[in-house]
């Protein structure tokens, strides 16, 4: 397989006439699409839980822990230097990546779940008093709910949630209810993995802070899909997750404004996040550091740091041009599908398909048996809340199937998916 991808490396992700995607020459740099399932070449359309890795990634991980790997921050010998530089590096394209000021922005931690832990732990035992507000959505993930559930309990604070359109659009309208002189925060995802709208985050900033909020956005489900800039967004915090983005897990961080950041008390304490200690008293880092206790995943670091530099290879608004166009023809097919109904319908939306199947039996068309019947013909779908109860709640839904589309996704595995569908139908989708 090295030998077919180094042969393929010269030729470009991108047709320099029409700026369409070489869908075919990226799809070589992914060495598991190439396989089978159940005798079946392997659909995969569960981008959105987690993606796979170019061989770029895969090479550059290998090649880091068999000739570069030290710990960093912490010797002065040259191995240990080398590692430093490389990891800073990568928080630098990071920062590039995101269009942050400063790459002492970005903060690293083992994904969105501890991104946003980490601030709702620090902001809220710096700022969150009883009686103050913070506002959510009511198309998070629970990575974004729970958090702040806790602190309102802990700090006797109220949760206040942005009501959710048949369409599945935020009404922002009620929002703009919502906001007061006592909201602290505001927690929304850029883009919701459950129903795939595109929230206008911008917005939602603007009006947050005219009222002295500040506003964490959740971009696990943006940031491999659309170009971020952070700055434009004015958002106080941002989290993502490498996994999601073609590197490796266990891996991903959170932006977060300079100012803010030196307001906050750490996290997580231990070694590296102190300027010094003494039986007495501690004295903490300044950020970045202050929230990086103890080793960090340095080689998942590094392979965040390749897979940036693969998505900026091919280019984010080709990339968003491209699965836009996937998301277009997709929904139309499913349109087409006696039987089908997508939930989710807002006008911006990114690559993401969550639908459910009218007709079929409850016992046997749950989305769960839908998606064993999919792999039967090599299709990997994800069935199930999608880790968002109250969104599926709020549509009158135990579960949806979803196929999330990576710009390695052609328009003749939709078609594979529509046809699996329709055979599925007569048997109620039970795997044989």
């Amino acid at each position: 397989f090295l030998r077919n991808w180094r042969s393929v490396m010269s030729e470009p992700n991108t047709s320099v006439a029409d700026g369409i995607l070489n869908v075919e020459k990226i799809r070589k740099d992914f060495p598991i699409l190439s396989q089978t399932v159940r005798d079946k070449p392997l659909i995969y359309l569960d981008n959105a839980a987690t993606t796979h890795k170019p061989i770029s990634v895969i090479e550059r991980v290998r090649s880091f822990d068999a000739e570069q790997y030290g710990t960093v921050r912490r010797g002065a010998y040259s191995l240990s230097e080398k590692a430093t530089h490389l990891y800073e590096e990568s928080r630098q394209k990071v920062a590039d990546f995101m269009g942050a000021e400063k790459k002492g922005e970005i903060v690293f931690t083992s994904g969105t779940t501890q991104a946003i832990n980490l601030v709702a732990h620090s902001f809220g035992k710096r700022f969150i008093n009883a009686g103050d507000e913070i506002i959510i959505s009511n198309i998070e993930h629970h990575a974004n709910t729970v958090p702040w559930q806790v602190l309102c309990e802990e700090r006797g604070a109220k949760l206040k949630v942005i009501p959710v359109s048949d369409d599945g659009e935020l009404v922002m309208e009620e929002y703009e209810k919502l906001l007061s002189p006592k909201t602290r925060m505001v927690a929304v995802n850029h883009v919701s993995n459950a129903l795939g709208t595109i929230n206008p985050v911008t917005e939602i900033t603007a009006k947050a802070h005219a009222v002295g909020a500040k506003v964490l956005i959740d971009g696990a489900q943006s940031a491999a899909h659309m170009k971020v800039d952070v700055q434009d967004i004015d958002c106080d915090f941002y989290t993502f997750s490498g996994h999601k983005m073609y590197a490796p897990s266990g891996i991903g961080g959170v932006y977060g404004k300079m100012e803010v950041w030196e307001e906050l008390p750490p996290y997580v304490t231990g070694g590296d996040m102190i300027t010094e200690v003494t039986l007495e008293k501690t004295t903490y880092a300044k950020p970045p550091a202050r929230f990086e206790a103890g080793t960090p995943p340095i080689t998942q670091v590094i392979g965040l740091g390749a897979a940036i530099d693969y998505l900026n290879s091919i280019g984010m608004d080709k990339i968003s041009d491209y699965e836009n166009s996937l998301l277009e023809y997709g929904t139309k097919l499913f349109k087409e599908i006696e039987g089908v109904q997508i939930i989710g319908n807002a006008h911006h939306k990114a690559s993401l398909i969550s639908f459910i199947i009218n007709g079929a039996h409850p016992s046997d068309g749950h989305p769960h048996d839908v998606v064993s019947w999919l792999d039967r013909d090599g299709i990997a779908c994800r069935g199930g809340h999608h880790c968002a109860q109250p969104t599926m709640i709020r549509y009158g839904v135990p579960a949806t199937t979803r196929a999330s589309m990576a710009f390695y996704n052609t328009t003749e595995e939709l078609d594979a998916l529509a046809e699996s569908i329709r055979n599925g139908f007569p048997y109620g989708f039970v795997a044989l």
